[in-house]
């Protein structure tokens, strides 16, 4: 998914992973995407900008398997030492 439709979360991204996971992309300010399209891994699927209600620029990043939302930190690349 790829929209606007969602109040108040700006331009919000959905990506459909295996396994059931989701995530979400939300407060965009552009999206460069297009709903049903195949994402790479690395690719720019958005931009971060002033968009809803938010006062600054932000990005509110969610991942959800089925419809529980899931700790992201186990997923994300550790930081180098």
């Amino acid at each position: 998914y790829s929209g606007n439709q969602l109040a108040g979360y700006g331009w919000l991204i959905l990506i459909k992973h295996s396994n059931n996971y989701i995530t979400a992309y939300a407060y965009g300010s552009q999206i460069l995407v297009a709903e049903k399209q195949i994402v790479k891994k690395g690719q720019v699927i958005g931009k971060v900008g002033l968009s809803g209600r938010a006062p600054t620029p932000r990005l509110q990043f969610q991942i959800r398997k089925g419809v529980n939302a899931v700790n992201p930190i186990s997923y994300l690349p550790k930081k180098p030492a």
